[in-house]
């Protein structure tokens, strides 16, 4: 099978986990990064995004290039990840060749910092849209997809694993009480400030913290991968907060935090209950930032807990399908029921549970 990704390469993008856990599956593989799209000077790519509809400066080059390499290529699939600059002629185009596409929905398009025309327009021309989230389900059925699946994020055992630090310098470096890692969208300062008031300490890795008094000057910086690994291994709390911008019931770090074998503490959602169980059997739940503070103390005073916790929650991911390449198979192979899964919503296909 051929498969043709669109998606970005480097550190912990989606694009580049499918990349690798195709070729591990023996898949003949080939990517286009989606950052070209976007590749302008800083002025020019204001004034698209902000007077053409969030439109990807290069957005009609690139869909041209994608068709290209259908046309020469010929894959048997085209795997789009999240907001991908592809335009509905184009997928309609590359639907007449006989290939099949589909879309892991990362974002959702209904999120006012993500939305454009352009995209909610593409959208019903993939053939199976994959959405991260159960919230938008049914907009993605009313606009026209023809088949919604829920598929949750996920981790990549290559770079998602327990690291120990190399040295006691480097250990208490990222020493925290509580860390959180992930940009600092408006609704989470509130948490992370609440924390910091409650005199922890935190370890606050991530885009846009220095812009809020509250967390400015608790920011530790973006992370690479191995800071990644590192900040969460050397944490006693790691703290889940999903992007209520973008409806999330899961994220990222719901499946990177015990991958990595951190005790976390999680946004109480159904999704995460789906997928970790009842509270305190491998992550402990929060409901408001009173919650939060109180589980945290609970947390930093029972160290055998939390080894518990963490041991459990670790246990349960890496043993239950839930890497890049469990995800990929899933979208491939949407007709195959061995991963356990089921649709939800309008569409059919496979999906997860």
């Amino acid at each position: 099978m051929r498969v043709l990704i669109v998606g970005n390469r480097g550190g912990t993008n989606i694009g580049g986990c499918f990349e690798r856990a195709a070729q591990e599956q023996g898949l003949q593989t080939h990517i286009l990064e989606t950052r070209l799209a976007t590749d302008a000077p800083a002025w020019l790519r204001r004034f698209n995004w902000w007077f053409r509809g969030k439109r990807p400066t290069w957005l009609h080059w690139f869909s041209c290039e994608v068709l290209k390499t259908c046309r020469e290529w010929q894959p048997d699939q085209l795997v789009a990840t999240g907001i991908a600059p592809i335009t509905a002629r184009a997928l309609r185009d590359i639907a007449a060749l006989g290939i099949r596409t589909v879309n892991y929905l990362t974002d959702d398009p209904w999120n006012p910092a993500h939305t454009a025309p352009w995209f909610l327009e593409s959208l019903p021309c993939y053939h199976h849209i994959f959405s991260l989230r159960r919230s938008n389900m049914e907009e993605l059925s009313r606009l026209g997809c023809p088949r919604v699946s829920y598929l949750p994020f996920a981790y990549a055992p290559e770079l998602h694993y327990p690291e120990p630090c190399a040295s006691e310098q480097e250990r208490k470096r990222f020493s925290s009480d509580v860390a959180f890692v992930g940009s600092g969208d408006p609704d989470r300062v509130p948490y992370v400030a609440a924390l910091i008031g409650a005199k922890f300490n935190v370890g606050l890795y991530g885009s846009f913290w220095e812009r809020y008094p509250e967390t400015r000057g608790y920011s530790r910086g973006q992370v690479d991968v191995r800071t990644l690994r590192l900040a969460l291994g050397e944490t006693k709390v790691a703290l889940c907060l999903v992007r209520r911008a973008n409806r999330d019931g899961n994220s990222m770090r719901t499946f990177e935090v015990p991958a990595i074998g951190a005790c976390m503490l999680a946004e109480d959602t159904a999704e995460h209950r789906d997928i970790f169980g009842e509270d305190g059997k491998t992550v402990v739940y929060f409901q408001d930032i009173g919650d939060m503070l109180s589980k945290v103390r609970w947390l930093l005073l029972n160290e055998p807990d939390r080894k518990r916790l963490a041991a459990a929650a670790h246990a349960l991911v890496t043993d239950g399908r839930n890497t890049y390449r469990d995800r990929l198979i899933a979208m491939l192979e949407p007709e195959i029921s061995s991963l356990g899964g089921r649709d939800e919503g309008s569409g059919s296909g496979a999906a997860w549970s």
